[in-house]
């Protein structure tokens, strides 16, 4: 039973198990549900951006694997994908069934924080389940059908982005317990979906005819490549700010360093692209723009504008290099997407560790953490490290056997 109320001043008035009364703010509840919809707004955008990326044939399947990876993962999400991520009484690595059917999921502080109501929460996070099935499944492009597609995200999501959304944010995960530090999704989103569209890539082998019509293969609209980078750009100031999961300090920094990022790991990413082309290129310009968004992901709610810059720098260096590792070891990763969110979460995660701040997390008015090298706390770059190495092997190895089965 829903027992909730408002009073004159404008607040939630909701009771716990006890009658103990819980206040919730209506200005962090309708920041939650702006955010949210800004994240979903970045599914379609990942799927312009793949779609302007691949040959013109296959341009209309990308935008309609994105989509409906939000209508198979919303599903999976009401099953039993909130229960396995964010049940309070999950083990270290998976949750349990207590919210099946979101039984149970309503006006009580959620597991992620004591902000927001646990349905509120609930929807927030099932965005970010749906953009990282989205991101896995570009690696399909141009070889696999819709309807298996569709069967692998629900599979995958169940277990690859559960237990890492688990073991990352729920207060029982033994990262969130050791004290790695990823504010937004470096491991759960960038490096499950690069490292899973790796093994993707690996597997399913080259498509028909790659490196023998080089000219087939080159993106054949650059505009759905920008306008991709609109939605997405646009979309992650809810991804990255909304993860603060309340209107406050904190949400306004993330915002700062997202944009700041981005803007610096364009410019990189084009200017290492001129070095060799000696031409200016939109699509390298989008594709560092991304680059710098996923670096600053893990660390956006816990450093200053200064390191947001480097993380651009570095952010847009590390994946333009990395784009040519699928030359280097002779795979086909049609859209570059382990070099992009693989390589970008990794550099995103082990920076934080650097530069990570006590003061910074203490924007909100009540997070408090140790901080990375910045603070002096050395072993926080060992967390992020052996975050980033178990979500990068746990995403591949399971990815694999998760192909070997179907």
């Amino acid at each position: 039973m829903v027992n909730v109320t408002y009073d004159s001043s404008g607040s939630l008035i909701a009771y716990d198990a006890d009658g103990a009364e819980i206040v919730y703010n209506l200005g962090d509840i309708g920041f939650i549900i702006a955010t949210m919809a800004l994240v979903w707004i970045m599914v379609p955008g990942v799927g312009l951006f793949y779609s302007g990326l691949l040959r013109r044939k296959n341009a209309l399947s990308m935008i309609y694997t994105a989509l409906a990876s939000v209508a198979v993962v919303s599903f999976q999400w009401f099953f039993w994908g909130y229960s396995l991520a964010f049940s309070d009484s999950a083990s270290a690595y998976i949750g349990n069934l207590k919210y099946f059917g979101l039984k149970g999921v309503l006006e009580q502080p959620s597991v992620g924080s004591s902000r927001i109501p646990a349905l509120l929460f609930c929807v927030y996070q099932l965005m970010f389940a749906a953009i990282t099935a989205a991101l896995a499944a570009g690696a399909i492009a141009e070889r696999g059908r819709l309807g298996p597609v569709l069967v692998f995200v629900f599979i995958w999501t169940t277990i690859v982005y559960d237990p890492l959304a688990c073991w990352t944010w729920n207060p029982n995960g033994w990262s969130f317990v050791l004290g790695g530090l990823d504010f937004a999704g470096g491991t759960p989103v960038h490096i499950s979906s690069g490292t899973a569209a790796l093994a993707i890539s690996v597997y399913l082998g080259k498509r028909r005819g790659y490196g023998t019509e080089r000219l087939a293969y080159k993106p054949h609209n650059t505009t759905y490549v920008v306008l991709g980078t609109v939605f997405l750009w646009f979309g992650w100031f809810g991804f990255n700010g909304g993860s603060a999961l309340s209107a406050n300090l904190r949400a306004v920094q993330a915002c700062i360093v997202t944009n700041l990022a981005a803007s610096v790991g364009a410019v990189t990413w084009m200017l290492w692209d001129y070095r060799i082309e000696r031409k200016w290129s939109a699509v390298g310009f989008c594709s560092g723009a991304i680059s710098g968004l996923v670096a600053i992901t893990p660390a956006s709610g816990f450093v200053g504008a200064p390191a947001a810059v480097l993380f651009g720098v570095l952010g847009g260096t590390a994946c333009n290099f990395a784009t040519q590792l699928k030359f280097l070891l002779g795979y086909d990763d049609a859209l570059d997407i382990f070099a992009t969110h693989g390589v970008g979460g990794i550099v995103g995660n082990l920076l934080t560790g650097l530069f990570a701040q006590a003061s910074v997390a203490g924007f909100d008015g009540a997070t408090e953490i140790p901080g990375g090298w910045l603070d002096q706390n050395y072993i926080q770059l060992a967390y992020q490290l052996a975050d980033s190495v178990a979500g990068f092997a746990y995403s591949f190895g399971v990815t694999v056997r998760h192909f070997i089965f179907i």
